[in-house]
């Protein structure tokens, strides 16, 4: 019975993505969403009450994924770089299992940021804690001094555009190549850790000659 649940709760959830992201909140509907999971509509209001309920769901299942582990790899005791590396792996590692992620949070954005920022303080993702890490780091001389907001910006950027953009991408540098571009995305956390990695970090050997 419990495996049927979760079976259902799951198809809920799928179908639920693929409206959200092509629709909007706003845009989105209970019976479309039914429809797609293969459900009736009284089916889905027993697992999920309203449209707002089960859009929480969705962002919270990314949310409980995502910022847990990037809050853990901040707060180790492992090198600026190392932890870095592990953020751009965890960044990339989560667009490639979920890349409906950016279009579906800046239809919100534009829609209404309100209930994204809500949920983001719920689940205690606190920005300053990476700022200041990066700024322990520059005082330390390990990295070149900028400021923390920027380069966690860069490094966010370079993460999520290839796959907000990926439209654009897959027409203009692959002309539809879908192999070519899903390599693009494989190689990608690789590229990115490579290109930070070579701007911030100080060569002590260049400092000393």
């Amino acid at each position: 019975m419990e495996t049927k649940k979760d079976t259902t709760e799951a198809k809920i959830l799928e179908a639920a993505r693929n409206v959200f992201v092509t629709k909007g909140m706003e845009g989105a509907r209970m019976q479309e969403i039914a429809d797609k999971a293969g459900i009736n509509k009284a089916l889905l209001h027993y697992y999920f009450r309203s449209k707002e309920r089960l859009f929480e769901a969705i962002f919270s299942e990314i949310i409980k994924f995502a910022f847990p582990e990037i809050t853990r790899i901040v707060r180790s005791d492992e090198p600026i770089v190392s932890k870095i590396e592990q953020i751009i792996d965890a960044y990339i590692g989560l667009l490639i299992k979920h890349p409906f992620i950016p279009g579906f949070i800046m239809k919100e954005l534009n829609r209404d940021p309100s209930g994204l920022f809500k949920l983001v303080v719920k689940f205690g993702l606190n920005p300053q804690v990476i700022f200041d890490h990066i700024q322990l780091a520059m005082d330390r001389g390990e990295i070149i001094r900028m400021s923390p907001r920027h380069l966690t910006a860069n490094i966010i950027s370079m993460c999520v555009f290839p796959f907000a953009a990926r439209p654009i991408l897959s027409f203009v540098m692959f002309k539809d190549d879908q192999n070519a571009l899903e390599t693009f995305y494989a190689e990608r956390a690789g590229v990115i850790k490579q290109f930070v990695i070579n701007a911030i970090v100080i060569n002590k050997q260049d400092e000393n000659n």
